[in-house]
């Protein structure tokens, strides 16, 4: 067994404290440090552990090999910069970054760095995305809902980037193809970001994939559902469960209609579809996403493997998700003649403006 990872935590705030947290148990890591701008906040978190607590990445010591990133988006690329070009593997918080430029710049210092950057997409590492891998579906059609209450702690950056992330992460992980064409449409209600958000995204190859997120809501859901041509899967990533219903593999759908004498489907009505479908609950394991993500992060770096989502995976949602939000500055709300365009707050302000006029 390889000896633990030396391991930090940048940012001490609600998901670097699960960090902590985590390390600390992890036989596959010794925590070292914590790092905040907050030394009062970094001391709450590392004291528990024993580990060091400190206000300056610079102040890291050199024994550490591998960091959690877990500031905000907005500073990503200022933290993770001086830890790459010093030889850390890093670990930034979902998303990568919050402008595709940053991404490309993250990724670009890892390749001459010869350095480890994973990206913390969790739902990657839950257990209900495995169960669906498991069945081998080639996706169709894609549809994901994610919404919760309002996540005061993530006003930086719209809902794009603080939730639908992780969906179109998942997206472009199963149809495992190009994205050719991005309608979306969002509403800020509460910040200067969309708050709400809905889109369709076309790939190349003929699938499409309907994401809807929204932190406006008064209770947590996290669904997926995907279709394919021989299989239908539904997923609940918040109370982990989920079903898959397949044609039986035995089904002949024209036998059948010559032994019915149907001319047409329509006139098999009385027929019990349930006989025609195989309907099973998925094997979903126990495991917590976080835990299992932080040990395969340090599995990769003892190992010196790419991670199961490394910084090209991570640019590539950040690319998805600007592309996202650049349609929703685009959609017209009252057809193209009117000009008005952008999230409902540039509506309102205009409107403001020109009853003042």
């Amino acid at each position: 067994m390889s000896d633990p990872v030396p391991v930090a935590v940048v940012g001490a705030g609600h998901m670097g404290r699960h960090h902590v947290r985590k390390y600390a148990a992890l036989p596959q890591a010794r925590l070292v440090a914590v790092v905040d701008l907050d030394e009062a906040r970094a001391r709450q978190a590392a004291e528990p552990h024993g580990a060091r607590w400190l206000t300056d990445i610079a102040d890291l010591p050199d024994e550490v090999v591998a960091v959690s990133i877990a500031t905000p988006t907005v500073t990503h690329l200022e933290v993770a910069r001086p830890l790459i070009e010093a030889g850390k593997h890093v670990l930034i918080e979902k998303p990568l970054a919050d402008s595709l430029e940053a991404a490309r710049t993250i990724a670009g210092l890892a390749r001459s760095r010869g350095v480890i950057v994973a990206v913390g997409h969790t739902e990657r590492f839950n257990p209900v995305v495995a169960a669906v891998q498991r069945l081998g579906v080639r996706p169709k059609f894609v549809e994901t809902q994610r919404v919760s209450p309002f996540p005061f702690r993530a006003a930086d950056v719209g809902v794009v980037l603080d939730m639908m992330i992780h969906d179109i992460d998942i997206v472009l992980h199963l149809v495992h193809d190009q994205v050719e064409k991005v309608d979306a449409v969002g509403v800020n209600v509460l910040s200067r970001h969309e708050d709400i958000a809905n889109v369709r995204l076309a790939f190349a190859h003929g699938a499409v994939a309907n994401l809807t997120a929204s932190r406006l809501a008064l209770k947590t859901e996290r669904r997926l559902r995907v279709f394919s041509e021989r299989a239908y899967v539904s997923l609940d990533y918040h109370h982990r469960r989920g079903i898959a219903i397949t044609l039986d593999q035995n089904l002949d759908i024209l036998r059948i209609a010559r032994e019915h004498g149907l001319e047409d489907l329509s006139q098999a009505a009385g027929m019990d579809f349930g006989k025609l479908v195989h309907v099973e609950p998925l094997a979903i394991a126990d495991a917590d996403p976080l835990e299992t993500e932080l040990r395969t992060f340090l599995e990769c770096v003892q190992r010196g493997s790419t991670p199961p989502v490394s910084a090209e995976d991570g640019v590539a949602a950040v690319e998805v998700a600007e592309r996202i939000m650049a349609a929703i500055r685009r959609h017209a709300w009252d057809g193209h003649p009117s000009g008005r365009v952008g999230l409902e707050a540039d509506i309102v302000g205009r409107q403001l403006e020109q009853r003042e006029l």
